[in-house]
């Protein structure tokens, strides 16, 4: 089958690969399409921790964002699987420590992550080879695009929820790419008065053509209460900024991962008495993202700015999306297109 293979930093081509063979307990998926994301261009790049630390290699295969429908089964999987139209879970638990059994298989220390950690390949590829334990079936009203759309979904539904916001709070996301406003958006879902902080003109003005008419810059933030403040950026300032804006008793959420480490006042968070929650993985906000796509309560279509096929991946990891590309922050890759 067709792949993109991941040589080494900026260095990556499609290349014909051998068929993924599904060994017991997995399945193999006919890949539908796959999106790009900050996370594979810091393996593009050579910067992702993962390689620094040993967790990840090159050669690599990349993509943890997709959707596909299931073409074989290996030994111990009902065959009913073959036909469903499917995403899968990023994190891979050993599914035996403690974590694992406590229902967070996601932080297990022992995880592999598809298309990023401990080898296992993604879904830069016609197919891809996952456990059946780590598929959730998507309706007939959850197309391919919103398929893919589904992981960066779950971790953005994780960090609104994470907020406790609700019709009657104010909040404010930090960093609109694609899981700021994603984030947004479950928000405005749950009644919250939505606020967005950006930094360019353009990331603003669609914000904006989103919906979310409260769209700032540093400078131009309104001094106003924020009953919870979501840091989904890369700017390792912005988490002592969300400290210093949230309102006492409020919640400061941190999803987004700066190249350098952030500081916060931790006598700030005590004297506030502020909640600062971490969140890492889709995992456990997955079948809620599908819910919400199947029902139309999130509509995140508008943040697919282009569709490519495989020749594309390395051009979009370098920064130079297709001709005739929109203003939205996320590319999808069509691997038989």
């Amino acid at each position: 089958m067709r792949a993109w293979v991941l040589h080494g930093p900026s260095s990556g081509a499609v290349e014909e690969v051998a068929d993924p063979v599904a060994a017991p307990g997995e399945v193999v998926v006919d890949v539908e399409r796959v999106g790009l994301c900050g996370t594979d261009v810091e393996f593009f790049t050579g910067e992702m921790a993962y390689l620094a630390d040993g967790h990840a290699h090159y050669p690599m295969r990349l993509g943890h964002e997709w959707c596909g429908r299931v073409s074989a089964v290996g030994a111990a999987v009902d065959p009913s699987w073959v036909g469903r139209r499917v995403m899968g879970d990023t994190m891979l638990g050993c599914g035996t420590c403690r974590r694992c059994t406590r229902g967070a298989q996601h932080v297990c220390a022992a995880r592999s992550e598809v298309g990023i950690r401990a080898g296992r390949a993604g879904a830069l590829a016609e197919q891809v080879a996952v456990p059946v334990a780590s598929l959730h079936r998507l309706p007939d009203s959850v197309d391919a695009e919103l398929g893919a759309l589904v992981e960066p979904g779950g971790n953005a539904l994780r960090a609104a929820s994470a907020t406790g916001a609700g019709p009657a709070d104010r909040v404010l996301v930090l960093g609109p790419g694609t899981i700021g406003l994603l984030t947004a958006m479950f928000l405005r879902a749950s009644g919250a008065e939505v606020h967005v902080l950006g930094r360019t003109p353009e990331s603003l003005d669609f914000a904006r053509s989103l919906g979310f008419v409260a769209a700032w810059d540093e400078g131009s933030l309104p001094s106003v209460a924020f009953d919870a403040v979501v840091d989904a950026s890369n700017d390792p300032r912005l988490p002592a900024l969300a400290l210093d804006l949230v309102e006492p008793a409020g919640r400061v959420v941190c999803i987004g991962l700066a190249g350098v480490p952030s500081t916060v006042d931790t006598r700030t968070v005590a004297l506030k008495d502020v909640t600062l929650v971490g969140i890492l993985s889709a995992s456990p906000g997955l079948d809620a993202t599908i819910a919400a796509y199947a029902s139309g309560a999130v509509d995140p279509r508008p943040l697919v700015s282009a569709v490519a096929g495989l020749e594309s991946v390395g051009e979009v990891l370098a920064g130079q999306l297709p001709v005739g590309a929109g203003p939205g922050p996320k590319v999808h890759v069509v691997p038989g297109g």
